[in-house]
Parts: structure tokens; sequence; C-alpha cells
């Protein structure tokens, strides 16, 4: 196992690969469920990146990122056709080779079917289609790596791999299920690895407001600057065109951020939430009370 991969992971980078992306035909929700699942973990998400379909974009991105963070994902450019360059971008950033990996492509052939739109397909005779199928498993290895380090089956139903590059780099697809799932199934190879061993994370405590941030500005700069020297973060959010706006605690000291709640809900005049806006119905009610009374 690499250098990298034995270090403890305390931050994260997630760098979305895709034309579709930056045009506006698809909407990118991974990087949000990304975000997610560092903040379930405690891991410190640092960097979200969307990049072109462009092999020198992604070589300095993934270069930059495996020495700035120690968990980094890709997501897509990893299909059939000619704009998935990912993996062929990736190899070429840490010198590596594409090579069929063998056992990735005895499970695409176990576990896919072909599409109906290719009744006549066969996995043993040459065409097109199959070597445009082997190029999603043509992937970047290093041959002084062992090949579980970089090559992981996370799903036993799934043929699609996660291939890991120095150390750090994890590469994933694009399409937000397979996204999910893989990235679900990594969880216990990284647990290990975190500042808190058994993934509790960090936890969020929503304080609902029907005051101004301006108004509230002095005062959550002074609780900021008592709360960090326990790690605690304090963060102020409008919410367009609701009634109420929302404070939040961020940290690792459950005990000692429930300690400030009272204090912080008599100074916004607000209360806390367990969900953002679940306060809006109240506001809404009383609006139509009174217009309907009017």
């Amino acid at each position: 196992m690499s250098a990298q991969e034995k270090k403890l992971i305390h931050t994260a980078a997630c760098l979305i690969i895709g034309d579709e992306v930056l045009g506006g035909k698809t909407v990118d929700t991974n990087s949000a469920y990304f975000a997610k699942f560092c903040f379930s973990l405690g891991i410190n998400l640092r960097r979200i990146e969307v990049i072109a379909d462009d092999e020198d974009e992604i070589v300095e991105a993934v270069q930059r990122m495996s020495k700035s963070y120690d968990f980094v994902v890709t997501s897509g450019g990893i299909g059939p056709t000619h704009d998935d360059i990912t993996y062929q971008s990736i190899a070429k950033a840490f010198g590596l080779s594409l090579k069929l990996h063998d056992a990735a492509f005895e499970r695409m052939r176990r576990l896919s079917k072909p599409h109906k739109s290719q009744p006549n397909f066969d996995w043993n005779v040459p065409s097109a289609a199959l070597t445009a199928k082997k190029r999603m498993v043509e992937l970047p290895l290093d041959d002084s790596l062992p090949d579980e380090d970089q090559v992981i089956f996370v799903n036993d139903e799934l043929w699609v791999p996660v291939n890991c590059v120095n150390g750090n780099i994890h590469i994933l697809p694009g399409v937000p299920r397979l996204f999910e799932t893989l990235l679900d199934g990594l969880k216990p190879r990284l647990l290990p690895r975190l500042t808190d061993p058994e993934g509790k994370g960090v936890h969020r405590i929503l304080i609902s407001t029907p005051m101004a941030e301006s108004e509230v500005a002095g005062y959550l700069t002074e609780l900021a600057a008592k709360t960090e020297p326990r790690g605690v973060k304090v963060g102020s959010y409008p919410r367009w065109g609701k009634e109420h706006n929302t404070v939040t605690l961020v940290g690792r000291d459950v005990e000692y951020m429930d300690s400030l709640v009272a204090e912080v809900e008599t100074a916004v005049q607000g209360r806390r939430v367990a969900v953002e806006g679940e306060d809006d119905i109240d506001s809404t009610d009383t609006v139509t009370g009174g217009l309907a009374s009017g």
C-alpha cells in the first residue's frame, strides 16, 4: 500500500468532468452527494471543480488535487465514446499506461447485457461495439502497486470498478446512481483512515431566526470568535423570500454546541429546528389567516 493510502484523511476534493455539465445539458448532483458524504464522515471537503472533457485540463486538475488533498474523487468521462477521456488523461497525468483489466472485463461480460439495439452483439467476436465496451475497463495501472489497491470492486451486483490512481485519486462514473453506490461502497475502506475512526463525523445545529442577517451580524461575529477555539464554526444563511433566516453551529463537540443553543436562540430571537424551513408553514398560516380575516 502506498504512503498516501496509509495517510489519515483530513481533506477532500471533487472533480466533475463533463462538457454536458458546463453546457447546461446535465445538472450535477454528484458533488452535492459527495459533500454530504464527506460531512457525515467528518472529512473536510475543501474544493469542488467542474471542468470540460479536455485532456490538458484534466491532467492539471488531478495533479494539483492529488498533491493538495487526501481523498479525491472524479466524476464522469469514463464511458465508451470518443469524448470519454478521463482514464487516458489521468494515465497521462501520472505517467501510467492504460491496460485492459481482465477481472473488470470478466465482470462486465457476466453482469452486463447488450443493449436492445445490439441484438447480434457477441463478446467473442471483434467489433466496434466490443472495442467501445473495452474502453471502459482499460485503466491507468501502476505495475509497482498491488492490483487490489488500484482496482476496487465495492458491489457484487456491479461490474464497474473504482479505479484508484496515485494513492488518492478515485475515478467514479458520472451517472448519479452508480456514483452514489460506488462512493458508499468505499466507506469501509475509508473509516480506518479517518481522524474519527468510528465515522461519526461532524454535527450541524440549525437555529431559525426572523431577524435580518445585518441585525445579528455583530453577535454572530463575537460568537464565532468564542467558539472557534473549540472547533465550532458559526454560519449565517439568508433564505430569500422566506420569513426566517438560518444560523448554524457546526462541529464535533455536540455537548458544547448544545450548551450554546439557548444563548443563540435568545440573541437571534429564534428557535432550534430539525430541518431548515420547518417553521415556514407557521408563517404561511399567519399570512393566510390575516388575508382571510381582512
